[in-house]
């Protein structure tokens, strides 16, 4: 029994993950090591960290690359212990493979807190001979820009970011996938469940809200941008296959926290939410699903990021999650190339730079199929995500949406303009361009059909 115990709070150590705008405190304390070998894409490694398998002969490098002697400098926000971290790691070991870059040309930096230690952890990089550093949480963006600054021969990439266009340094870029797509297509996997419980009879009077529609639940993080474009791409990729939806947010005002994302997903349940979708970095919410639904209640989920079978084998239908080693892959050849690269880069599924994990089991008959259509419409460009036909603020249209891209610094708790970005227009065409004006979110519109809750759960 000691052991199953063991087991199981293990399971849920290493899949908490980090969120790309975290706040939480970290270890100042810089750990420099080199990540073990690992196969799975999907599982976050072990809780205890091994000693490095022995390395493998690198693959034949891809495209033009002129040589594999670039260093590279990789600046974390935890380890890869926690799933966050751990999905760049994989990302950088993957890219770095498939270019033939040895792993001994890799400078990581673990546990380096959003501070003054990313900056010092930055220039020990470039001390080190690194010709192109990476950083990995929002909170590390100014420390990274800084080190841009000062040293205009490295190139800087903070992963997350939002300020690299608005300021203009030719060495510094921002990097974040298109995963609102993935999320969309999530809320399709959803829809096919729900409305296979409509046709089985199993949707409750307890499931609908006082108008008649079906409750679904969101367990998010913060009231970001970030937060708004996912949650608002699932509803509506639930809604392209059940109308009738209405979806309650619950925050809990922490990136990770499995207390209160497990409580805010029971609170949701409770209310009579039967599919709950998440923002949140941990497995609570997950975790809270299959327990009521081992106990009887109707209740699936979508997760974020990791695959959450392993949680609830039975309650998880599918995570998004983004494949970060696209974005790696290309910015470590253009700098072995001694070419340029983006300064806001943004790309989803016409990339593969995101995915959906594996379908579980409870998944409706015709999941895979309907996925693999959603995909291909949104390759060619057939179906936007926000396209403003599918959705209306306050009962009206929506024909425009201005868009303010002057970065503000939080920290101090009133908002100061750092960088004075401009006004830009982000709907044409009939939709919302995400991802274009920055690689940050920036579809910030609360839609109709969509509470939050106005009290976050402590």
């Amino acid at each position: 029994m000691k052991k199953i115990i063991a087991l199981l709070l293990a399971v849920v150590m290493v899949f908490a993950l980090v969120a790309c705008a975290s706040t939480a405190k970290t270890d100042d304390t810089a750990a420099e090591t080199t990540p073990a070998e690992t196969t799975e894409t999907t599982e976050p490694a072990a809780e205890e960290t091994e000693a490095p398998a022995e390395e493998e002969t690198p693959a034949e490098p891809t495209g033009d690359a002129v040589g594999t002697d670039i260093k590279i400098g990789v600046v974390l926000i935890g380890d890869e212990n926690e799933g966050y971290t751990y999905s760049h790691i994989l990302g950088i070991q993957e890219a770095t493979k498939a270019l033939g870059i040895s792993e001994n040309n890799i400078v990581w930096k673990y546990s380096i807190g959003e501070d003054e230690s990313c900056y010092d952890a930055c220039v020990d990089c470039v001390d080190q001979g690194c010709q192109i550093v990476i950083t990995n949480s929002y909170g590390h963006q100014s420390f990274c820009r800084q080190a841009a600054e000062e040293y205009p021969d490295v190139q800087f990439v903070a992963m997350t970011g939002d300020t690299a266009r608005a300021d203009g340094l030719a060495n510094f870029h921002n990097a974040f996938t298109g995963i609102y797509e993935a999320r969309y297509v999530g809320g399709v996997v959803a829809g096919m469940k729900l409305q296979q419980l409509i046709d089985e009879g199993k949707v409750e009077d307890k499931n609908k809200n006082a108008d008649g529609k079906i409750k679904i639940g969101y367990v998010g993080a913060y009231p970001y941008a970030e937060v708004v474009s996912g949650y608002t791409a699932f509803f509506l990729g639930v809604q392209s296959i059940v109308p009738d939806v209405a979806m309650q947010v619950q925050y809990t005002n922490s990136w990770f926290n499995i207390t209160a994302e497990n409580e805010a997903a029971k609170a949701l349940i409770a209310d009579g939410c039967i599919i709950v979708s998440q923002h949140a970095d941990s497995t609570g919410a997950p975790s809270a699903c299959q327990e009521a639904l081992d106990a009887g209640t109707t209740v699936y989920c979508v997760g974020y990021n990791v695959d959450m079978l392993a949680v609830a084998p039975t309650a998880a239908l599918t995570s998004p999650t983004n494949v970060w080693e696209v974005f790696y892959e290309y910015a470590f050849n253009a700098v072995m190339n001694g070419e340029s690269f983006d300064t806001n880069w943004s790309q989803g599924y016409e990339a593969d730079a995101v995915k959906l994990t594996p379908l579980g089991e409870s998944c409706a008959p015709g999941t895979q199929e309907k996925v693999d259509e959603t995909i291909a419409a949104i390759k060619d460009g057939s179906l936007h995500v926000f396209d403003t036909s599918k959705f209306t603020v306050g009962g009206e249209a929506v024909t425009t949406a201005p868009v303010d891209l002057t970065y503000y610094d939080y920290s101090t708790g009133s908002p100061v303009a750092v960088y004075q970005g401009e006004t830009k227009e982000a709907i044409s065409d009939g939709y919302f361009h995400e991802g274009e004006l920055r690689a940050a979110p920036t579809f910030s519109l609360r839609i109709d059909g969509i509470i939050e809750d106005a009290d976050p759960v402590a």
